[in-house]
């Protein structure tokens, strides 16, 4: 499996960073992943810290590749959210550790992914977005139901509201599980924080597809600093990790 990838985390105009963001590979398979412990609740930065922990034992605890790659980020996922809901016992439910998550799966020259709350996962091509998460929150939902129109979401009042989230409530979240998502040579998959797509569009994080020979951690860093500068004097913690397929 070749691959190269790049991960980034930028505090951005907040005083601490409670998001986190990481890779882990080895030659049959690579996980990536983006948690954002979320703002305004207590203990944020331990409940995206335990997610990532525990994502990580998932991976390290599998025989690669996956042979159930979705039942395995399910397990995943639902394994972080008890974690985080064990962070808040005896916490007053507004005030609950809670994270929003996204993760992919990629081996066997595929991708799997899986996402709860507006956290994002996107596959890119030749410069053009193949496919993205779509995210759990009420913009979202009105967009579903014809309410809105996609241009209006970026300045809807309500643009912040997560319909979902790991932690807070005991019963599992909804969460977002793809079929399998075949990669071709210079696809490049995009796992990020809100911080980030809330400052750039999607043609301009689509260009991390559109030249395989600059650094990709050149162009991750330019599009983070990027989100960054567009939200400031507001900006949010702004992280990524992207991967470029190479083949297998």
């Amino acid at each position: 499996m070749l691959v190269d990838y790049a991960r980034l985390s930028l505090a951005g105009n907040r005083s601490e960073n409670q998001d986190r963001v990481d890779v882990f590979a080895n030659d049959n398979a690579l996980l990536m992943a983006v948690v954002d412990g979320m703002g305004g609740h207590a203990h944020g930065a331990r409940a995206a810290e335990v997610t990532l922990i525990t994502l990580k034992e998932c991976f390290a605890e599998m025989s690669l590749p996956v042979f159930d790659p979705q039942g395995f980020l399910t397990l995943a996922l639902a394994r972080a959210h008890d974690r985080v809901v064990k962070l808040g016992d005896g916490v007053a439910l507004d005030h609950k550790p809670r994270a929003t998550c996204a993760v992919c799966l990629v081996q066997d020259g595929g991708a799997f992914w899986a996402h709860v709350g507006d956290s994002r996962i996107y596959q890119l091509r030749g410069g053009a977005m193949a496919a993205r998460t779509r995210d759990h929150s009420h913009v979202e939902l009105l967009l579903r139901e014809g309410l809105i129109a996609e241009n209006e979401m970026r300045g809807h009042p309500m643009r912040n509201f997560v319909e979902c989230c790991l932690g807070g409530d005991a019963p599992l979240p909804d969460m977002s599980v793809t079929a399998r998502r075949k990669l071709s040579p210079g696809d490049v998959l995009l796992a990020c924080t809100d911080g980030l797509w809330s400052g750039v569009e999607d043609d301009e994080i689509a260009k991390l597809s559109a030249d395989g020979r600059e650094p990709l951690e050149r162009v991750v860093r330019t599009l983070a600093e990027r989100a960054v500068a567009r939200n400031s004097p507001y900006s949010d913690n702004t992280s990524l990790t992207a991967v470029r397929w190479l083949g297998a």
